[in-house]
């Protein structure tokens, strides 16, 4: 089953953004939050000076953890190096300075999971550790999400998971325009962010010890549009032998993670239009007596095109490419010879232990975001039938039967309900299935009740619940979110764990997912146990109209 594709721009762009989507524009910034974790915030210099494959670098340290910021993981991608591959980094002398993450990539204005700018010079890595080097730790590479659009590794407070005892490693990648522009209008281009994370995990491989990480037990992470990209490097031969386990949060391979050349094109072509590199003129001359006319002619030149794209600025890239797109490597290629679906399906994938899971409210966060945003309202009782017949289409009666409006507080919690169970609940299940076929496969549902809500927006008009984006509250420090309560302390805690004890040994505490009907691990403040996910989420449903 693929996700719903003809529904409005509000749940496409929501899909990946946790909803907060449709115009709305961030609030001030929150006050940074000291993660309790870090230990005390006074810095000593013991330990802060590593060598790595390039140069030396000094971060911080506190009494618990060292932090290594900004480092060069490849050249950065500007003037003749704009979509190409990731190049080497070129080594320095001395020691640099890593005490400040490195420039966000280029992305758009409006979004508040987004860090707006327009700087290519972006191919950073940050490192956390603890301060204690004795042992070999295990590694996880962080792959933000933001529907490779937008986001930045820095973003994601990590010092809970490395103080639980894992090295992690946040990437900054080349997102939307920059990293994902059809290869037919610049060769080579559609897969550049996919590369670039390609790069970064080679990195870790040989940079991993340096910082007290085992360079031979590398995880790599990632939540809605990372985890898109985790389900890419499963399905890539170029990602063979870059790690050893993987953690796909809220981004189910079996619908998603790669698109066609043609919905590639489709993009690219759009851009070029936009800024006008579509057509050269050529001129041709006609004698009528002593007249001579010139008549202009518009023609398609690759070249020239490529040209005039390579002129633009990335700010105007950025506006022709424009806010709300689902960029993804291109299926078929060299890079990803097959969908992740089709990877999968086929067994054809870089077998590794696979954490997989979904949140148990994920569209929550779309439909609250469409009533939040300027001009929006909660849905009205009588919106709730066009919407759902907007969504589904000539399954649209069959859907309002088995969710019909009276068994629901609003009719937007009716919607969230159905569009979670048809675009994540079930896909996910879907994706366990086929990996398990395969591989050693755990599944999760996150279903707290009682999640934070976005930092300086208005009290949604329902409960948020396990929205989209909710659990990443509970993993890593996030201004982007309200404090976790303190009475969920011990649930973070047990999270925090359970995703380090996996990075460390392909194990979680609960079962392996096994047949038709596996193991999926309930994980909240009051339930940690086997939940009924197919009976919960009308899986059987779905499949019956898939």
């Amino acid at each position: 089953m693929r996700h719903t594709r003809s529904v409005s721009k509000w749940f496409v762009t929501a899909l990946a953004l946790g909803g907060l989507a449709w115009g709305l524009a961030a609030p001030e910034p929150a006050a940074a939050r000291t993660p309790v974790a870090a230990g005390a915030s006074k810095t000593r210099d013991v330990g802060t000076v590593v060598g790595t494959t390039a140069g030396k670098v000094r971060g911080t340290a506190s009494e618990r953890l060292r932090s290594f910021r900004g480092i060069p993981y490849a050249a950065p991608p500007v003037g003749g190096l704009r979509w190409t591959p990731p190049r080497p980094a070129a080594p320095w002398t001395g020691v640099r300075d890593a005490t400040s993450p490195g420039a966000p990539c280029a992305q758009p204005v409006g979004l508040p999971v987004g860090t707006p700018g327009e700087n290519e010079d972006c191919l950073y890595l940050n490192v956390t550790a603890p301060a204690r080097t004795d042992g070999e730790r295990p590694v996880i590479v962080w792959i933000h999400g933001g529907s490779l659009m937008y986001g930045s590794g820095d973003m994601y407070g990590p010092d809970r998971l490395a103080a639980r005892g894992a090295v992690v490693v946040s990437v900054n990648y080349r997102l939307g325009v920059m990293g994902f522009l059809s290869g037919t209008t610049v060769e080579g281009a559609d897969g550049l962010g996919l590369e670039d994370q390609q790069a970064a995990l080679r990195w870790v491989r040989a940079n991993a010890a340096a910082f007290g990480g085992d360079a031979g037990n590398v995880t790599i992470m990632g939540e809605s549009g990372g985890g898109y990209s985790v389900c890419d490097h499963l399905a890539s031969p170029r990602s063979a032998g870059l790690f050893d386990r993987a953690v796909v949060q809220s981004a189910p391979c079996a619908t998603g993670g790669t698109r066609t050349r043609a919905e590639a094109e489709a993009d690219a072509r759009r851009i070029v239009t936009a800024l006008d590199c579509d057509k050269t003129k050529t001129r041709t001359r006609t004698r009528t007596n002593n007249t001579t006319n010139i008549n202009t002619t518009s023609i398609i030149n690759n070249r020239n095109t490529e040209a005039c794209l390579r002129r633009a600025s990335a700010a105007d890239l950025l506006k022709a490419y424009g806010p709300f797109n689902e960029p993804r490597p291109v299926a078929g290629t060299e890079l990803m010879p097959l969908s992740p679906a089709e990877a999968l399906r086929t067994g054809r994938f870089n077998r590794v232990p696979v954490l997989v899971g979904v949140n148990h409210d994920e569209e929550r966060g779309s439909v609250l975001g469409r009533e939040l945003a300027p001009g929006g309202a909660p849905m009205k009782p009588e919106e709730y039938g066009p919407a759902v017949r907007q969504a589904f289409g000539d399954r649209a009666d069959d859907v309002l039967g088995r969710y019909p409006l009276s068994r629901f507080a609003s009719a937007g919690e009716a919607l969230a309900t159905a569009m979670t169970d048809a675009s994540w609940s079930a896909p996910t299940l879907d994706t366990a299935r086929l990996l398990s076929r395969w591989t050693p496969t755990r599944m999760y549902e996150f279903g707290e009740r009682d999640t934070p809500w976005f930092e300086g927006y208005p009290a949604p008009s329902f409960e948020q619940r396990a929205q989209h984006m909710s659990e990443l509250a509970y993993l890593f420090d996030l201004d982007l979110f309200q404090d976790v309560k303190p009475e969920q302390t011990g649930f973070r805690d047990r999270m925090i764990r359970t995703w380090v004890e996996f990075a460390a040994s392909g194990r979680t505490d609960w079962p392996a997912f096994r047949g038709a009907d596996g193991h999926v691990q309930t994980l909240s403040s009051d339930t940690w146990g086997r939940t009924d996910f197919t009976r919960d989420h009308h899986y059987r449903f779905w499949k019956r109209h898939s």
